[in-house]
């Protein structure tokens, strides 16, 4: 016994010393949000040994710049494209095919200057709604093929719909079209290996973004690829909210009908798309690929929609997606409507919004009304609780589950995506957002919004402040959590 206690005491003390050292780490060298340093200390104090493991697993931010190095060298090689660009638009020297653009010069710019996101105004786009939509138009494109099929994806399964895209790819790879398809790790976790031998013994390529070192065990689940694109030839593009799985054609029984939104896209932003992919190939797959150039066909763009495809993650200087949002809430005369599935604002959203709505803007947010993620889901009531008095309305869809991640505002500008409206997206996930300058779009994305209004029901004073005691307090919790959901 007392053998026992005496090993006892050791384990306790070294974990107490691991748990300072860690905290001593937290402040002195991560420089985070004042906040998630408090939230993690709080959890290695109280929770010592266990809270180590959440922090190794959650928490640990130390090798960020050692893991990025090599791809922000790599994001430099677009740079100098989009510096003159933004050099143009300075000395007024910048052309722009739509007038509504002059009132959003600056936003434009900050894009250039914190993404290095071309900006492009020959493109024609395509709205997907629902994943029959996409599917379809999918499937056509894959058929179309002649070169090559770059396709990435944040979740992708060896389900219904998920074979018959394997078996799609597989088709074209043994035409001799190059086929690399990349899959996050975590996400990819339900595409078992014997899927994808065909893919392979047909010559296609097949990648993994941060693969866990055991199954379904990352020390990097933090750093999660959540971005969804397919580029086809350098002409099509696709990038949006829903992944490869059968419930994305409301085939689940928890979730049923599938409320999403993604584009299609030709013209020339169909080349940052497939930047964007080249980028994150090299850096999954480690491998050497023939000039980047070839990838980036003349554009054959023939409307005139202005598109600037914005990139994020924690290999990012800035937040750029976040950015973005935070410019199109505070720029906004009129409206702001947002569709996301998560909503945990960080403190300058929570403000933007606040002050948005007390501004006398029509401020709307949806957001599902059966989460996939519970915490998240009462962590998004208590914000709801802070802007409520503001004048921001609320509103859940109960038809299914909402995916979609979608801004509108005012008359002109519109963003759709992969970014949800919370912290992970903000920091911590590879996203990926096409921000839209066209009154035609912006018009479709609000008809289709007040149809899921349709769907939705409003979250009024009452019913917000008659909630039990119980969702109160876990609301509450949540709250205290939001930092690292």
């Amino acid at each position: 016994m007392d053998v026992f206690m005496e090993n006892y005491r050791l384990i306790f003390s070294n974990l107490l010393w691991i748990n300072i050292i860690l905290g001593m780490i937290l402040v002195l060298f991560e420089r985070r949000n004042p906040t998630t340093t408090w939230l993690w200390l709080m959890v290695l104090t109280f929770l010592p040994g266990i809270g180590f493991i959440l922090y190794l697993f959650l928490g640990q931010d130390l090798s960020k710049k050692r893991i990025f190095k090599t791809k922000e060298l790599e994001d430099d090689c677009f740079r100098n494209i989009a510096l003159e660009q933004k050099d143009a638009i300075q000395n007024n020297d910048f052309y722009h095919k739509d007038p509504n653009f002059s009132r959003y010069e600056d936003l434009v710019k900050m894009f250039l200057m914190n993404s290095e996101a071309y900006f492009t105004q020959d493109n024609t786009v395509d709205l997907l709604f629902t994943g029959e939509e996409k599917f379809k138009s999918l499937f056509e494109s894959i058929k179309k093929a002649e070169n090559y099929i770059h396709i990435q994806y944040y979740i992708f399964k060896s389900d219904g719909i998920g074979t018959k895209v394997l078996d799609a790819l597989t088709e074209k790879a043994k035409e001799g079209v190059e086929v690399k398809l990349l899959v996050d790790g975590m996400g990819g976790r339900n595409l078992s290996k014997k899927s994808l031998k065909a893919l392979k013994d047909a010559g296609g390529e097949v990648s993994i973004f941060f693969p866990p070192f055991v199954p379904f065990i990352s020390i990097r689940i933090n750093y999660r690829n959540h971005r969804k694109i397919c580029i086809v030839d350098g002409k099509e593009a696709y990038v949006g909210g829903f992944n490869i799985g059968d419930e994305y054609i409301g085939k689940s029984k928890k979730f049923g009908n599938w409320q999403d939104t993604h584009i299609k896209i030709t013209g020339s932003a169909v080349s940052s798309l497939q930047w964007r992919f080249y980028l994150d190939w090299r850096f999954a797959s480690k491998a050497e690929l023939k000039a980047c150039q070839s990838y980036l066909p003349e554009s054959e763009g023939s409307n005139n929609v202005g598109i600037q495809i914005v990139s994020s993650g924690p290999d990012s200087k800035w937040p750029s997606v976040k950015d973005g949002y935070l410019k199109m809430i505070t720029n906004a005369r009129d409206k702001v409507y947002i569709m996301t599935p998560y909503f945990i604002p960080d403190d300058s959203i929570l403000e933007a919004l606040r002050v948005a709505g007390l501004s006398g803007v029509d401020v709307r947010v949806m957001i599902p009304n059966k989460p996939d993620h519970p915490f998240v889901y009462w962590a998004s009531l208590s914000y709801i609780g802070e802007l409520l008095p503001a004048g921001v309305k609320f509103y859940t869809y109960e038809k299914g589950f909402l995916h979609s991640k979608v801004i509108v505002s005012d008359d002109f500008i519109s963003s759709v995506g992969t970014a949800n409206l919370d912290i992970r997206s903000f920091k911590l996930n590879f996203e990926v957002n096409a921000f839209i300058y066209d009154e035609g779009i912006n018009i479709k994305l609000t008809e289709r919004f007040f149809e899921d209004l349709n769907n939705c029901k409003e979250i009024t004073d009452e019913v917000y402040y008659n909630r039990s005691n119980f969702v109160k307090l876990k609301e509450s919790i949540s709250r205290l959590l939001s930092p690292i959901l």
